[in-house]
């Protein structure tokens, strides 16, 4: 008898993209297992205010806690800082490109766009970075999927979006670049261009099988990234870029944090032994919350 399991993910088209990548790879490992892409449309689809990590990820949690799906994908950035008890992540695939980057509606670079340039994104870390680098740019919120976004290029005076770097590849959108934007200047969301594979936290042995395609310096660096968010008591709120990064058997970490205008900002560097990135991470938003806790801007 031929094994079925169930995948949930949001119903949109980046969402149901990246499905594929997590089904192609199990499928791999798993030939004989028949997988089934069960698609739902969560809060943070339908609503146009301020959004909340859980707004993308909690209705696809619960139908994994109730049985309803066996496995759920989601982006790592849409994760909330502490997780659901009854979930857990099985696997961290290969991570694909962390960085944001600019697509214009003509040639150009984010370094010399014209004063008064109007650009596009809901995202206050990004929206924080950039107007510490250009204060003469202005950053306007934009809502909806990637297409939507791209859509908005040269309509109401928005001269071009930021995005993610990661989900214009995996929707062969990569073309559309303008310019990746340097990380000495706007560090990624944490866990920004990686995924997570998620099961009940009860099934260990699907656990274990999924974890065939966990790839641990993702693992150690997306652990960092994440527990220095939970140590900042933080979502997808915070004007906070991490970047953690893999390399010679070391984990070196690179966060900052910013007050919303751009015009504050800490930053901070931490090192050491991927196998302790947890701890890592957590020392690093502790040290680099201390202050005010006005600091961000969020209250």
């Amino acid at each position: 008898m031929t094994e079925r399991l169930r995948v949930g993910t949001r119903s949109s088209p980046l969402a149901t993209a990246q499905t594929g990548l997590v089904v192609r790879a199990l499928a791999r490992r798993w030939p004989r297992v028949d997988f089934e892409t069960v698609t739902m449309t969560t809060d943070g689809d339908r609503r146009t205010g301020a959004l909340e990590a859980l707004d993308f990820t909690d209705r696809i949690d619960r139908a994994l806690e109730e049985g309803a799906i066996d496995l759920a994908v989601h982006s790592t950035k849409d994760l909330p800082g502490r997780p659901a008890r009854a979930v857990t992540v099985a696997a961290y695939p290969r991570r694909a490109d962390p960085r944001d980057c600019l697509l214009l509606d003509r040639p150009g670079s984010f370094g010399r766009l014209p004063a008064g340039t109007r650009l596009g994104s809901s995202s206050v870390r990004r929206r924080a970075q950039l107007a510490r680098w250009r204060p003469d740019v202005e950053v306007v919120p934009i809502r909806g999927n990637v297409g939507t976004r791209i859509a908005k290029i040269g309509a109401g005076g928005i001269s071009g979006v930021v995005l993610a770097a990661a989900g214009l590849h995996r929707l062969g959108l990569g073309a559309r670049i303008t310019e990746y934007l340097p990380l000495s200047r706007v560090l990624p969301a944490p866990g920004q261009g990686a995924l997570a594979v998620c099961v009940r936290s009860s099934d260990r042995a699907l656990a274990r099988r999924v974890r065939a395609i966990d790839h641990a310096p993702t693992r150690a660096a997306v652990t960092a990234e994440r527990s220095l968010l939970a140590a900042l008591g933080g979502d997808c709120d915070l004007p906070l870029g991490a970047l953690g990064v893999v390399r010679g058997g070391r984990l070196r970490l690179r966060a900052a944090l910013l007050s919303l205008d751009g015009q504050e900002r800490r930053e901070l560097r931490a090192e050491g032994d991927p196998a302790r990135a947890e701890r890592i991470g957590r020392r690093a938003g502790t040290e680099l919350g201390r202050g005010s806790p006005a600091w961000s801007g969020r209250r």
